[in-house]
């Protein structure tokens, strides 16, 4: 394939879809400058304050809408909420999308993957005004949006090879958990409560071993079947997932440190905890031991043993990732209430109970879900919660309030509890909102104070899960990723999940991606689980990656069963190929500029043409990015 005409043709194409339709298109002159001057837009990472402008620069390489400016209807009482807010304040706000652009978002949304031709055609015919809301219905519990969420929620809970094989099962667990809209309370209880002779057995207890400290030679921490993992560390460790996960509270700082003379400029209400308050949230699992499984006298990491017979939290306990501890009481009290057990309970139970039934919990659930769906959240950063700037009438001095609409934010939690904890509600409810489906295209000027109103639907790029699968679906070439052999019940110990796999990276139970592959995903931010995910940002090493890599340059071939080769063999009409590409990769049909050049293209040399159109579709920003 000449790379000469593969430049050409892609910055002719790209140049359609940067600039004015009705302006003359012109090939660059100088190639070695058209990486850096198309994908400029998508250099710059978006940060949530600057959402809005982000979608502003990005929104001008789109292809012209037929958006219609109206009154928008109130769908539920998110809409009633964030759209009274903006007329209360006098701002402007993007009109409804249209069905073609609320078709591709929504699924990508829902379940990370870009549509089908034919299922698009199918919704753009539907006639009927309750169409968006069926389509939000069947997406929801669906076997991809299953593989989304499940993705997701791994990432959150870093959930990696510190598992051993009891990963598999975990992914399983969520799997289900989501499918069968399980409670989220309940689910969470689930992981904080769990016991098990052996986490390759017991689902839930795997986040739990993920979080130990592997113990150094010679150290004191625990009775001698305890040695291997540091018992105090761990603790420490699960208790700052816990507040992060579940309660979107960091207490890393106040785990070496009181928060006075520290964090009075970062977070109020974490400036007026102590160490020994942290030593108090830890002391619930002061009782739990992390024992590694034994074979053979040598104990197995990652296979673990989790059991509750420890004597209690040593405050005065050698530390390895912290400030030296500096004794106090290690007794059970529950940070955010000073609540304590109750005489007799467990105390992961009552741990449990305790950051299930506080209204933070439902709070913080409900931002990390609106962030992932708006891009922006309630609350920035989503686990970073300052609890002394909820409330608007009791601000402290100095400060503002955090959460950009306080009575959104409470209103989400309540209707989620009052749900039953139910995601998949929470989900239906955002997603039907007019809220959710404005355009990404303003009419007008924008200011980023618009950004806090929700007055447009801001662009996402895409993970690079999302990335991948997607060119999956848009080339019709899968990949190959190890470690996911999630379908069974009980998963062999003896089972290597590296043996078996699955062609979607969301697929998988955790990053397993080799050679060309792994280099991508990598360069399109994957996680590797070892630190707390970042959304995706855009870098300069990607438009490279999308130029020069396999996983693309292979798939566009007219060949293998392609999407290419596909159509080639069924139509002999090049202006019919070109209308599939363009909608099997952007969900939308070609411009009528855009058409006939590639028309034009393909008319030389069909396959070269062909396979170099569908190369050029998927480095769009237009296919990158979810507006």
């Amino acid at each position: 394939m000449s790379r000469l005409v593969f430049v050409s043709i892609y910055g002719a194409i790209l140049c359609l879809a940067f600039q004015n339709p009705q302006q003359q298109v012109k090939a660059p002159a100088d190639s070695s400058t058209m990486s850096s001057d198309i994908h400029e837009s998508i250099f710059k990472g978006p940060k949530p304050v600057e959402a809005g402008s982000t979608t502003e620069r990005l929104v001008g390489s789109l292809s012209a809408s037929t958006s219609k400016s109206g009154k928008v209807p109130h769908r539920n009482f998110i809409d009633d909420l964030v759209f009274g807010r903006m007329e209360k304040d006098g701002i402007p706000h993007a009109p409804m999308s249209t069905d073609q652009e609320f078709f591709r978002r929504i699924n990508l949304d829902l379940t990370g993957r870009i549509p089908s031709a034919v299922d698009l055609r199918a919704f753009l015919a539907d006639s009927t005004p309750e169409k968006r809301s069926k389509l939000i219905d069947k997406l929801i519990g669906s076997p991809a949006f299953v593989d989304k969420w499940a993705y997701f929620y791994m990432d959150l809970i870093r959930a990696n090879g510190k598992m051993g094989r009891g990963i598999n099962l975990l992914h399983y667990t969520i799997k289900e958990s989501l499918a069968s809209d399980r409670p989220y309370d309940d689910f969470a209880r689930s992981l904080i409560t769990s016991s098990a002779k052996s986490n390759f057995v017991v689902a839930a207890v795997n986040p739990i071993v993920r979080e130990h400290v592997e113990g150094k030679p010679g150290q004191e921490d625990g009775p001698n079947d305890t040695k291997k993992i540091h018992q105090s560390d761990t603790h420490d460790e699960l208790t700052i997932l816990y507040g992060r996960v579940f309660m979107g509270v960091n207490f890393s700082c106040i785990s070496c440190h009181d928060g006075a003379a520290h964090l009075e400029k970062v977070n109020v209400y974490l400036s007026q905890q102590k160490r020994s308050d942290f030593y108090q949230q830890a002391g619930f699992l002061g009782k739990t031991r992390y024992i590694p499984h034994v074979e053979r006298t040598e104990a197995i990491m990652g296979h673990s043993v989790v059991d509750d017979l420890a004597k209690g939290y040593d405050t005065k306990a050698e530390t390895m990732l912290r400030v030296k501890r500096m004794g106090g009481p290690g007794t059970p009290k529950f940070l955010f209430t000073d609540e304590v057990p109750k005489a007799g309970a467990e105390p992961r139970e009552e741990l449990a109970r305790m950051i299930t039934s506080h209204p933070q919990f439902a709070r913080a659930t409900v931002n990390l879900y609106w962030a992932k769906l708006m891009e922006v959240g309630i609350v920035e950063p989503v686990d970073e919660f300052d609890l002394a700037r909820q409330d608007p009438k009791n601000i402290p001095a100095g400060w503002q309030l955090q959460p950009s609409n306080p009575e959104l934010l409470n209103q989400l939690a309540s209707s989620f509890r009052k749900n039953n904890y139910s995601l998949h509600e929470l989900f239906r409810l955002i997603c039907n909102s007019s809220a959710y489906q404005l355009s990404a295209r303003f009419p007008g000027e924008w200011k980023d104070s618009y950004t806090s109103y929700y007055a447009r639907k801001f662009a996402r790029m895409l993970s690079a899960e999302e990335i991948h699968d997607s060119i999956t679906i848009a080339t019709g070439r899968p990949g190959s990723f190890g470690g996911g052999n999630t379908k069974k019940a009980v998963v062999n110990a003896d089972e290597d999940p590296a043996t078996s796999s699955v062609t979607m990276a969301m697929q998988s139970a955790m990053p397993k991606a080799q050679g060309d592959l792994k280099s991508f995903m990598a360069a399109f931010g994957q996680s590797n689980r070892a630190t707390s995910t970042r959304p995706a940002q855009a870098s300069p090493l990607q438009p490279i990656m999308l130029m020069r890599s396999p996983v693309v340059n292979d798939r566009v071939l007219a060949a293998k069963d392609s999407r290419v080769q596909r159509l080639l063999d069924t139509y002999q009409d090049n202006g019919k190929v070109v209308e599939e590409l363009f909608l099997s990769t952007l969900s939308r049909e070609p411009l009528p500029a855009e058409k006939t050049l590639a028309v034009s293209i393909l008319d030389k040399n069909r396959v070269e043409g062909a396979q170099n159109l569908e190369w050029a579709l998927l480095n769009l920003v237009e296919f990158l990015y979810n507006f």
